[in-house]
C-alpha cells in the first residue's frame, strides 16, 4: 500500500507541475496576443473578434488554475470536489459559448450547448446545496 501511496503522491505531484506550467505559459501567451492586437491599426483598440479570442485565452488560463485547485486539494485531502470540477466545466462550456461563430452554428447545436449548460448548472445547484454546511432544508417556524 505505501507503494501505491508513492507512486499516486508522484504522479499527482507531476501532474501538478504540469498544470503550473501549461497555466503559466498559457498566462504568456495571453498577455502575447493582446499585446499583438493592441499594435494593430487601429493602435490600442480591438474589435469584437479580437476580444472574443483574448477572452477565450483568459478563460482558458481560469480554467487552468480550477484544475490546479483540483489536483491540489486531491493531493492534499485525497478527495476530489465535484462542486470545483462542475464549476470548471460550466467555465469551459461558457468559453466555448464566448468563442462561437454563430454565423457558422447550426440550430441544433446552440440547443445542444443550451441544454448542456442548463443541465451542468442544475447539477451544480444540487451539488452546491446538498454540500451547503449548516444549512436546514425545512427551518422550524419562528416562535412567537
Amino acid at each position: 500500500m505505501k507503494l501505491l501511496d508513492l507512486f499516486e503522491r508522484i504522479v499527482v505531484l507531476t501532474l501538478m507541475g504540469f498544470m503550473m506550467v501549461a497555466v503559466f505559459l498559457a498566462t504568456i501567451e495571453v498577455g502575447v496576443i493582446l499585446w499583438q492586437e493592441m499594435m494593430k491599426p487601429p493602435f490600442l483598440l480591438l474589435n469584437v473578434q479580437e476580444m472574443m479570442q483574448v477572452f477565450g485565452f483568459i478563460l482558458m488560463v481560469v480554467i487552468g488554475l480550477e484544475l490546479l485547485e483540483t489536483i491540489k486539494a486531491y493531493l492534499c485531502k485525497h478527495e476530489i470536489h465535484v462542486e470545483v470540477v462542475l464549476l470548471v466545466a460550466l467555465v469551459a462550456v461558457a468559453r466555448k459559448v464566448i468563442i462561437l461563430d454563430y454565423k457558422t452554428v447550426t440550430p441544433d447545436m446552440m440547443f445542444a450547448v443550451a441544454a448542456l449548460v442548463l443541465a451542468m448548472s442544475a447539477g451544480f445547484y444540487i451539488v452546491r446545496r446538498a454540500l451547503a454546511p449548516g444549512r436546514q432544508r425545512n427551518p422550524a417556524p419562528p416562535q412567537d
